[in-house]
């Protein structure tokens, strides 16, 4: 089996890129020949020096590096992108069986849909965001800082000043969301989509109804070596890793520990950062390296919080946690929430102050921290999440899509 996976970037800059280059690892040691095509030069992950691996670069830029004008037209539909990936795929010595697609709005624009449903492969995306649905990609109203709960492209939605920096922001996005829809309207008869949380199928199925898609549910990859449980009654502090936005919590974190006397500490960087070494209690450590990130937790955390107050589809910060056997926290909005035994592996809560400060407090008491990390280790280990575990289930995928390729294909519909 060849799989080409898709993705702006050859290093991870977020989630998606994550995963995409740790599914390209798992698959190729589990025997499947990969080639992994990003859009943006840069430098490319440890992760994908294996002789399975083929990387092919298409030489593009992040529209974010671009002057604004520049960003705003190559983000709706970039051309060059689209001819690039189209040389990309033909020159390939041997044709994939599937194209899996993992991140497009950063250098390759709606402008590959067509290009890759031209090859007439079997393409899967996998859903880390709303971007299918939503403009802003988080399904988030940032000028209310609460969850959407508008149709998507509806007269309301459109007209929403939702978007985190500017209303000509947002009209560069809805014309990008529309450019997309309206491609993969005319160019695919089938789309498979990869849900990695329950909660986000359950928002997203309903709301691409007619649509051309079928609907997949597949965890997220862990890349954590076992090893024995952490003892997170030793730590001080409670920890949050990734980027310090306020959508993601942060500030509920460092105003949260406060409240219970705890110290808390941060890993990561964002705009909030400054705001967060204010509150007393808190340290901010900047971004580092995986290895580094699990010894700090290790040492320091009592428990990994990401109390989220948008619908996160699946935060890897918490499995991580679990699997090194300190205690979760998550939001109830998030789809992380599902793999936390409330009361017995960590806690899922509102993304409120008080809700977390009463949790913090109660982590004060080392008898219940060792006791939720212990069980949090052991349940996670009785059904980890490896790369071993997510290659075997994107093989089945992959060969059920190869299987329907070959059948008679139904009509093609409406997206929306």
């Amino acid at each position: 089996m060849h799989a080409a996976i898709l993705t702006n970037f050859a290093t991870p800059k977020g989630g998606a890129e994550k995963v995409a280059i740790e599914s390209a690892r798992g698959l190729a040691e589990a025997g499947v020949a990969v080639t992994l095509i990003h859009g943006a030069d840069g430098p490319a992950d440890p992760m994908l020096d294996h002789p399975g691996i083929r990387r092919v670069g298409l030489g593009l830029t992040d529209v974010w590096e671009r002057p604004a004008w520049r960003g705003a037209v190559e983000g709706i539909w970039n051309r060059e992108a689209a001819r690039r990936l189209g040389a990309a795929l033909a020159a390939l010595p041997a044709r994939p069986d599937v194209l899996h697609l993992h991140q497009w709005t950063r250098a390759l624009s709606p402008a590959i849909f067509p290009v890759l449903a031209r090859t007439g492969i079997p393409v899967a995306v996998t859903l880390h965001d709303y971007f299918m649905v939503c403009p802003n990609g988080v399904y988030y109203r940032f000028d209310k800082a609460e969850p959407c709960g508008l149709r998507p492209f509806s007269p309301a939605c459109l007209a929403a000043p939702c978007d985190p920096q500017s209303r000509v922001h947002k009209a560069v996005r809805v014309a990008r969301a529309l450019a997309q829809v309206a491609a993969i309207a005319r160019c695919f008869s089938a789309l498979d989509l990869v849900h990695v949380s329950n909660g986000s199928r359950a928002r997203l199925e309903p709301m691409m109804r007619g649509a051309p898609f079928r609907h997949h549910r597949i965890d997220n990859p862990v890349r954590v070596a076992r090893a024995a449980a952490a003892d997170p009654a030793a730590g001080d502090a409670i920890a949050f890793v990734g980027r310090f936005t306020r959508e993601k919590g942060a500030d509920l974190v460092a105003q949260g520990a406060h409240r219970a006397g705890l110290p808390s500490l941060f890993v990561g960087d964002g705009p909030l950062a400054d705001e967060l070494r204010a509150v007393p209690g808190a340290e901010v450590t900047g971004w580092r390296a995986p290895a580094e990130v699990e010894a700090l937790l290790r040492a320091r955390a009592r428990a990994v919080a990401a109390p989220a107050r948008w619908l996160e589809t699946g935060p890897l910060t918490i499995y991580e946690a679990l699997a090194a056997g300190i205690p979760a926290i998550a939001s109830d909005r998030a789809g992380a929430g599902e793999k936390i035994r409330d009361g017995e592996t960590g806690f899922v809560v509102a993304p409120d102050v008080a809700a977390l400060a009463e949790v913090f407090g109660r982590l004060r008491d080392d008898a219940l921290v060792r006791r939720l990390g212990e069980a949090a280790h052991a349940r996670y280990w009785n059904a980890p999440m490896t790369l071993a575990a997510h290659a075997a289930a994107l093989r089945d995928l992959y060969a059920g899509m190869a299987g329907a390729a070959e059948a008679p294909s139904f009509q093609r519909k409406a997206v929306m």
